[in-house]
């Protein structure tokens, strides 16, 4: 007997262009995995209101967004991509778990506490946030959710509701693992910190020639032993070490050169996907066609999992 597939959930918010530290960081992985896994992937428009209050601005990327994921690979026939907002049970079941769970225990965590550090006034969304996502991953059963080792603590807070909501009401929903993948590092931005369109050093993903070449060419350059270290570890996502262990040898200290070699191993990587993009822009009905039937799909899901949730919570009379 064939066993069926684990599920694997994953989201991202539609926040503007992805660099290259999304690609392969998140982006990418959701490609490889989705073979092995029954992937679901979705756009998290309703997230994204907790900071983007521009209507047109957020339908464009939200669209960006689906164009984004088709064309990295994700295969409409393998995985269900939808949007948020589609499956208005996704808001009902966070409500549900507001009622579970407490003050204190949101304020520990860390987006929160983030926000709060960086801003005066945090708006409730944002207070709120980890409950829609909860919402989101335990709506599907999700066995897996990949993250990086700083989003971990929203996997273990959807543990805890999921715990807290199966001992008052009984067994309803799948504990999700977070799925760290050991080899996605950090991808540094051309800073030297961390790739995140915040510090804006970032190198679009379907960036165009000339941008790649400017942005490359602004990496700092910080010399350990006579390698360009930031310009070294981005290399590293377009080579082998080995390759680049002879290239740094044979070019050491000159780092134009070895920007140079870097433009030209970026280049080759985008040109395909940035065409790809191009493409799959020029029908954004087929896309719209994609995403429509996919949140109808992930709806009746949702719809089946919430007449359990409403029962058992005691609201379902009829």
């Amino acid at each position: 007997m064939r066993m069926s597939k684990k599920i694997l959930l994953s989201g991202i918010q539609p926040s503007g262009k992805p660099h290259i530290g999304n690609y392969f960081g998140a982006l990418k992985q959701f490609v490889d995995l989705q073979n092995e896994y029954d992937t679901r992937i979705f756009i998290a428009d309703y997230h994204a209101l907790t900071t983007t209050q521009n209507a047109e601005e957020l339908r464009q990327n939200i669209l960006d967004v689906a164009i984004d994921y088709l064309a990295i690979g994700l295969d409409p026939q393998k995985v269900l991509l939808y949007k948020q907002s589609d499956i208005p049970e996704h808001a009902e079941l966070a409500w549900i778990f507001e009622c579970l769970t407490t003050v204190p225990y949101l304020e520990r965590a860390h987006a929160y506490k983030d926000a709060k550090t960086n801003r005066k006034e945090v708006n409730v969304g944002t207070f709120n946030y980890p409950m829609l996502m909860a919402a989101d991953i335990l709506m599907y059963d999700a066995d897996v959710v990949p993250v990086g080792a700083d989003q971990k603590q929203h996997v273990e807070i959807a543990r805890d509701i999921a715990e807290k909501f199966n001992r008052i009401y009984g067994e309803t929903f799948k504990l999700s693992e977070p799925l760290i993948l050991d080899n996605v590092k950090v991808v540094p931005g051309i800073d030297g910190r961390k790739m995140s369109k915040s510090y804006g050093n970032t190198i679009p993903l379907f960036a165009e020639d000339a941008e790649i070449e400017k942005l490359v060419m602004s990496i700092v350059t910080d010399s350990s032993g006579g390698i360009p270290q930031n310009v070294y570890e981005i290399h590293k996502l377009f080579r082998t070490e080995n390759e680049l262990a002879k290239l740094y040898k044979e070019k050491e200290g000159r780092y134009k050169e070895l920007k140079d070699a870097l433009i030209a191993d970026m280049k080759k990587f985008i040109a395909p996907l940035r065409a790809r993009r191009k493409e799959i822009a020029g029908d954004t009905s087929a896309v719209l066609k994609i995403l429509k039937e996919g949140g109808a799909h992930a709806r009746a899901l949702a719809q089946k999992k919430m007449e359990i949730v409403r029962e058992r919570v005691g609201v379902k009379l009829y």
